[in-house]
């Protein structure tokens, strides 16, 4: 196209123009033309050599400012927080299902059916509601507290997971973020700002993902370039130079490995900050809030402390990436998972991370609120400690962190059993010595508790936290047990089949509580191949010792309240006063027996008697207990004295007291005595949850009545219970002729036992009123 000439164009106002207004480009032959005179001017239409040229130039829109018309002057973060691009969603993130989690999905579409059908009839199905919650809590922590390191990986990766700037806005009072490397590029993958928390500067570092495909595009899913990293290393000297303590976030699958990054220098950038990092003299706090991966997580991790959330993982390479390596098939992330030990808690034994913050059940996009106050409490707790130190010190801590890693005896024999496998097998010795040294020593401490009568007994908290504690460990020990031995597909399998089958409302079927005693005769019977048996059997021990240090602990609490009751009650004015009177009676009787006692005094005795007893049975109710048996006197046990079967009944006793045990046991293994026991213990957790419930403790009272009615039918069919009557019988036969044979001896014996006979009225009589 021929260009124009200015002077080919009729247009007015140029001499009024300034300098700044004119165009710099001459490139359409248009020198020198005032912007202004631009906007309102109309190019008219001229020709030349039959050539014509007609332009507009349409007037442009206003410029549309990141803030509104009327800017909120209190606005969280104040006025300058319109400029920031995160903004907070239009519409709500979709709900993702993970795989492992559809059998929650199912419970919950259950509850949503049950509440829909509800509010349709008008009935009442609250019952069935509170059942499906509490199915579905447990369903819940169950699968949250047993994840493999795969499904850590998937929630660490979770879409709907809270990124950097979700936890910066729920934990900070002002946030201003900072720009640029001073190098010609803002890299929207690594955010960094100042911010205060509590009244307190910190300078805030961190990997930003995206909330939808829009941002993760916009912030390239979290993967920083070189730009981002010489950003935070910036950033970091700018904390250092005024400082302010450093808190990184960290949530990137990597650094960026594009051919541009790496010729812009990723791998200097990255070394640049790794060293710089450790000549900081601020405290320096990373926290993995996601996943960190490899060089690109490390570049703004080198701190005093690393902290993970409870679902993050930190790894080298990722689980796929790894299978790829090894195995030459992405399919085997999951075992590669396991390998790596990339999960916050294999991390922690391994003294790469220093501490683990909690998540709530469901995972951090479950409660993003919850999560990030947890990670405020951690930021608070950590920097209160690090004020504590000089930068010197701080210096020598970052130092000493990464110098225990991995740390090793050069040259040392090692027995070829514990080669293989050699760390976690350490690690598991080391865990079981220092227990064994926990158990050692609340038992030295109950032993001397006991020896001195002294109150000092450790306390049901710290015994509860070790039982706790050791659960734990016996769950993990029972896991890689199960791996050991092949059995934990199918034990995978088998929960699931059995969360499913709990979630229905009909009673177990028998086909599945056999497959389920089946698959643990067969677990039980290999238990003892899997490598780490004797770890597990030593646990377990441990369990016991503290069970009954705690049991002990707690009857001998209960022993002291129960005295301390019955002398209260026993010192009542009302019933000193009626015990003595009996005394008085029984003494000015002359009787030398309860025999010889007068009915009427015989009346009065048993009344005082049942009076004592009826404030004793009230003490242990008032505490919750129940009076099950009250110990004989000494006239029954006299009588039980006078009487000693012979060798052959007491066998014969014996033996048909082991048959009936193993009868019932056998009863209790039955398919349909196992489903109404199961069925048993959903309705007595259905009434825990709602206590006071009339029906709910009938339909136990039914259930406890059919299962001893089952027992009793089937030990009535056994032939059992005509043997039981068989042997009363000899007992009572023997019973008699004892009885007879002590009257006449006792006759003899009269004249030769009269002192001692007066001498034992009181021991014979008071006994009674104990």
């Amino acid at each position: 196209m021929a260009s124009m000439s200015h002077s080919s164009l009729a247009l007015g106002g140029a001499s009024s123009a300034s300098a700044s207004d004119y165009l710099r480009s001459s490139t359409n032959g248009v020198n020198r033309v005032p912007l202004k005179t631009l906007g309102r001017a109309v190019f008219t239409t001229t020709r030349r050599k039959s050539l014509a040229v007609t332009a507009r130039l349409k007037k442009g829109k206003k410029f549309d400012h990141p803030w509104p018309a009327n800017p909120d002057p209190n606005v969280k973060g104040g006025v300058l927080s319109y400029l920031s691009e995160f903004k907070p969603l239009g519409d709500t993130q979709k709900p993702v299902t993970l795989d492992f989690e559809k059998p929650l999905v199912e419970l919950e579409k259950k509850i949503v059916d049950v509440r829909k059908m509800a509010n349709e009839t008008g009935l009442d199905f609250t019952e069935q509601i509170i059942t499906l919650e509490n199915k579905y809590r447990q369903a819940l922590k169950d699968l949250y507290t047993h994840l493999t390191p795969i499904q850590r990986v998937n929630i660490a990766r979770h879409p709907n997971r809270p990124t950097f700037l979700d936890h910066i806005h729920n934990i900070t009072d002002k946030f201003m973020e900072l720009h640029g490397d001073r190098a010609g590029y803002d890299d929207p993958a690594i955010v960094t700002g100042i911010g205060t928390i509590d009244g307190k500067r910190y300078m805030f570092i961190g990997h930003q993902k995206g909330r939808n495909t829009k941002e993760n595009i916009m912030r390239n899913f979290g993967m920083p370039t070189p730009h981002g990293y010489r950003k935070a290393l910036r950033m970091m000297y700018y904390a250092d130079h005024h400082g302010f303590p450093i808190v990184t976030f960290i949530d990137t699958p990597g650094a960026y490995a594009d051919l541009k990054s790496e010729e812009l220098g990723q791998g200097e950038a990255i070394a640049n900050n790794l060293r710089t990092m450790f000549g900081l003299k601020v405290p320096i706090l990373s926290i993995v809030i996601g996943e960190g991966g490899s060089g690109g997580a490390l570049a703004i991790g080198c701190a005093n402390k690393m902290l993970m959330l409870e679902n993050a993982v930190f790894y080298v390479a990722s689980p796929e990436a790894c299978a790829a390596i090894l195995w030459k098939t992405s399919k085997a992330a999951p075992e590669a998972a396991e390998k790596l030990r990339i999960t916050s808690k294999e991390l922690v034994k391994l003294n790469v991370a220093d501490g683990i913050i909690p998540e709530p059940l469901g995972g951090a996009h479950a409660d993003p609120s919850w999560t990030s106050q947890q990670i405020k409490i951690a930021i608070n707790e950590n920097m209160n400690e690090f004020g504590k130190m000089s930068g010197e010190e701080l210096l020598k801590h970052r130092m000493a962190k990464y110098r225990k890693i991995g740390v090793f005896i050069e040259g040392e024999e090692i027995e070829p059993s514990r080669k293989i496998n050699m760390k976690k097998r350490e690690a598991v010795f080391s865990d079981s010595r220092k227990l064994q040294g926990e158990v050692d020593k609340l038992k030295e401490q109950i032993m001397k508790a006991k020896e001195t009568s002294s109150e000092e007994e450790p306390s049901s908290e710290i015994l509860n936290e070790m039982i706790e504690k050791l659960k734990s460990e016996i769950d993990d020990e029972y896991s890689e047990a199960a791996r050991a031995v092949g059995l934990e597909e199918r034990l995978t399998a088998m929960r699931e089949e059995f969360s499913k089958a709990s979630a229905e409302e009909h009673l177990m079927h028998p086909v599945l509580i056999e497959k389920i005693e089946k698959l643990k005769e067969e677990f039980n019977t290999r238990l003892t191949d899997a490598p780490n048996y004797e770890s597990l059997k030593s646990k377990l021990n441990m369990l016991r010792d503290f069970s009954r240090a705690k049991a002990a602990s707690e009857a001998t609490s209960m022993r002291k309240e129960i005295n301390k009751r019955f002398q209260e009650a026993v010192d009542r004015p009302e019933i000193r006063e009626k015990v003595e009177a009996i005394k008085a009676e029984v003494a000015s009787s002359g009787a030398s027996s309860f025999e010889e006692l007068p009915d009427e005094l015989k009346e009065k005795v048993m009344k005082t008697k049942g009076e004592v007893e009826a404030e004793m049975a009230g003490v242990l109710k008032s505490m919750g207990l129940e009076l099950e048996a009250v110990k004989p006197n000494l006239k029954d046990v006299a009588e039980q004295q006078t009487f000693a079967p012979s060798e052959n009944l007491q066998e014969k006793y014996e033996k048909l007291n082991q048959e009936i045990n193993e009868k019932i046991a056998e009863v209790v293994r039955t398919p349909e005595i196992k489903s109404m026991v199961e069925l048993l213990k959903v309705e007595t957790a259905k009434a825990s949850q709602t206590p006071g419930v009339t029906e709910a403790s009938q339909k136990i009272e039914a259930l406890e009545q059919q299962i001893k009615q089952k027992i009793a039918e089937t030990l009535s069919m056994s032939g059992l219970q005509e043997k039981q009557e068989e042997l009363e019988k000899e007992l009572a036969a023997a019973r008699e002729l004892a009885a007879e044979e002590s009257d006449g001896s006792v006759k003899e014996d009269d004249d030769d036992d009269e002192d001692s006979s007066e001498s034992g009225k009181s021991e014979i009589i008071n006994p009674s009123f104990a």
